[in-house]
């Protein structure tokens, strides 16, 4: 089975690689033109979205630093 692998980047996108699929609300899946990398907007400022566009530039500040999440509730 392909990995995929999210990297949130500092102060923009969220970039996706590997094996994936996105699809809209309705389950239409999203041509992505062969592209095995693609970055989703997160500062909601895209004219391409749910695609970056880098229109965050200078206008999006978020330090990405993992961390652990609570516990999941029962």
């Amino acid at each position: 089975m392909a990995t995929t692998k999210i990297t949130v980047n500092s102060n923009g996108s969220l970039r996706v690689e590997g094996d994936f699929e996105i699809v809209d609300k309705n389950g239409n899946v999203y041509d992505l033109g062969g592209r095995e990398v693609i970055s989703i907007c997160r500062c909601g400022m895209s004219q391409n979205k749910p695609f970056c566009d880098g229109s965050h530039k200078g206008h999006f500040e978020h330090e990405a630093v993992a961390f652990s999440l609570p516990p999941k509730k029962p």
